[in-house]
Order: structure tokens, then C-alpha cells, then sequence
């Protein structure tokens, strides 16, 4: 008998450095590229364009449902398979709704893909330029598969480098960075980054940490459930 798999709402919350995307865009459209989407990973990481994260920023908050049906019936109508969930940004003072897409066949796809939302009804924010490298306070709604390896330990069913351990409670950004570090620094295993997040399940809401790691096994991730568990119950 195989795993439990489900199908589950994620909450990520994170810091990202970002820089904006001037050219392959709707013309004076927002777009943001992720400069380091793992900064806790330091191996090599893939420069293809599947692997960019990007942030199109939209004219007014939409609500979840609404960038989900768009998303299904422009890979249904274009035969394009991407990954987008809906993105909260803040940077500075300034607050940004975004769709924020990976998996991109093609960077050439990127206009398209904004002008097939579009047609979709969903708008973009025009005419307003945010310059250089920027940090950004980001939260991330999406739509996931997974599947339970261990009690509190679950994998992405559709891309196996990510993984959700459960934590005992919530943290907010300031615990979870000082707790993260402390985690860090006494991990002697395979590098990892790490993003906070949370997932209902069966009608409860996990508090967890999301995993990015080219090592995912039972035994490593458990490892470092244990002391993440360990660090916040001190």
C-alpha cells in the first residue's frame, strides 16, 4: 500500500531578493525576478527558464479562486504547463498582489502568458517602476500534492526537492528566522533551505517548515524535524 496522498492550500511566508524584468513583458507592465529563491542552499541551482521565479504583479487583489480558474483554462486552452499561486508582496512600504509563476517552458512565454490572463480578466499593474535590487516580505498561496512519508513529514507529490515538516506551533518571522538559524547552525547533514509555512489538513491547521533539499528521505527529513522541534521547545 502506497503513501497517503493529498491534495492541500499551502501558506509560504519568506523574504526574497528581487530585481525587475524589463524586456520579454507586457510593455510597462511590473514584473519581479527572484535573484536567489534558496538562499539557505548553496549548491549550484539550475539557470534554465523552468527554473526562475517569477512575480507578475496585478492591478487589485483577486481573489484565490480566481487566479486558480484563470491558470487551468489558459494551460488547458495553450497546452502550457506552469506553476503559479497567488503571491503577497511587500516591499517597503509599498503592498503588491502578484501571481508568481515557475516552470516557465520559455522565457519567450512570459508576455503571453500575462496577455492570456489578461483575456482571462485578469489585470496587471501598469506604469509604475520599482528599481534596483529590492527585498521583499512575501506570502504565497498555492494549491499542492502531497504525500505523507511519516507522521508530520510530507513530500510534494509533483516535485520531490520540496517537503513539509510539522512544527509544535507557529512561529512568526522574527521566531522563525532566529529559530532557522540555530537549526543551522547545529546541522551537520546536507544543506537545506528553509521558508515558513502552514497547510490545512482533515480540518486542521499544520503549522510546518518547507524544505528545499536535492537529499529527501525519511531519516534526513526527520532529522531535521527533530531539531527544528527541539530549537522551538527549548
Amino acid at each position: 500500500m502506497g503513501n497517503k496522498k493529498m491534495e492541500v492550500f499551502v501558506n509560504l511566508t519568506k523574504k526574497d531578493m528581487v530585481v525587475s524584468v524589463e524586456e520579454k513583458i507586457l510593455p510597462e507592465s511590473l514584473v519581479f525576478e527572484s535573484l536567489n529563491p534558496f538562499p539557505g542552499y548553496y549548491h549550484n541551482l539550475p539557470t534554465d527558464p523552468g527554473s526562475l521565479y517569477i512575480y507578475l504583479v496585478l492591478d487589485k487583489q483577486y481573489p484565490l479562486e480566481e487566479v486558480l480558474r484563470a491558470t487551468q483554462a489558459i494551460e488547458k486552452k495553450y497546452n502550457w504547463n506552469f506553476d503559479a499561486g497567488k503571491a503577497y508582496m511587500s516591499i517597503g512600504s509599498t503592498f503588491l498582489n502578484a501571481i508568481r509563476i515557475k516552470h516557465l517552458p520559455s522565457l519567450d512565454l512570459l508576455v503571453k502568458i500575462q496577455e492570456a490572463y489578461v483575456d482571462q480578466g485578469i489585470h496587471f499593474l501598469m506604469k509604475k517602476k520599482l528599481k534596483g535590487t529590492l527585498e521583499a516580505n512575501v506570502k504565497i498561496v498555492k494549491f499542492l500534492e502531497l504525500e505523507k512519508l511519516a507522521d508530520g513529514i510530507f513530500l510534494n507529490a509533483q516535485d520531490t526537492t520540496f517537503a513539509y515538516i510539522e512544527v509544535p506551533k507557529y512561529l512568526d518571522s522574527e521566531e522563525f528566522i532566529k529559530v532557522s538559524m540555530d537549526v543551522k547552525y547545529n546541522w551537520e547533514g546536507h544543506e537545506f533551505d528553509a521558508a515558513n509555512a502552514s497547510f490545512y489538513i482533515d480540518g486542521k491547521l499544520v503549522e510546518a517548515v518547507r524544505i528545499f533539499s536535492d537529499k529527501m528521505d525519511v531519516d534526513y527529513l526527520s532529522a531535521i524535524k527533530k531539531l527544528y522541534v527541539e530549537k522551538i521547545d527549548r
